[in-house]
């Protein structure tokens, strides 16, 4: 079963289903960050964590994260304890969450994707793409992505093979967790209030405004 962490606004617009990325928990500041941003705004924000994070937590030792079919098996079994639902079922995350959700996000029961930094390749390793999840997604699905993220910068993804359908918000200067240089004259902060607002108008865009 599920452990989540819920943010549940009264009126919700929408339901997102939301992973951590490979070394934070859903308790990061980024991830806190998202979900009571996005809570106040309207989204009922449902947060759970991969069964590492999960061991993590209550061993207190740090661990890898689980094969890829195991980060799978957990984003079905929280999909399966989120539904049914009302409002359109959402899923994405930050980084890996983010990765993992768009290799299910075909799957029955699933209105759209939201990936928070997307990994489009390991650090250092740019020729090892990432892109086929992202080629063969069905549904509605929006990327945050800062300029300079090394897992992908604008100039990288630029050059990929990619569905012109996805939708995008770039962050100037922003690094993997959306963190610009000061010299930008940018702020993080003002970085994760613009993710917001952006999955927000998205949401209402594709399945309507709340009422």
């Amino acid at each position: 079963m599920t452990d989540w962490l819920k943010n549940t606004p009264s009126n919700p617009s929408a339901r997102l289903l939301l992973a951590h990325g490979a070394g934070a928990s859903m308790e990061s500041d980024f991830m806190n960050a998202m979900a009571e941003g996005l809570c106040a705004r309207g989204v009922d924000v449902w947060r759970f964590e991969f069964p590492y994070m999960a061991e993590r937590r209550s061993g207190g030792k740090k661990r890898p994260p689980n094969r890829q079919p195991e980060l799978l098996e957990a984003w079905r079994e929280a999909m399966a304890s989120a539904q049914p639902t009302a409002f359109p079922l959402l899923i994405g995350g930050k980084s890996l969450g983010g990765r993992m959700a768009s290799l299910v996000a075909n799957e029955p029961g699933v209105s759209g994707l939201v990936c928070l930094g997307y990994p489009f390749h390991p650090v250092g390793k740019p020729d090892k793409t990432r892109l086929e999840p992202l080629q063969a997604v069905q549904v509605p699905t929006l990327i945050v992505q800062g300029t300079r993220d090394a897992l992908g910068s604008r100039d990288e993804i630029r050059g990929y093979d990619l569905p012109s359908t996805l939708n995008w918000l770039w962050l100037e200067d922003g690094d993997h967790d959306f963190k610009p240089r000061v010299k930008s004259g940018y702020r993080q902060q003002q970085h994760w209030q613009s993710a917001i607002e952006r999955i927000v108008d998205w949401i209402d865009q594709h399945w309507g405004e709340r009422p």
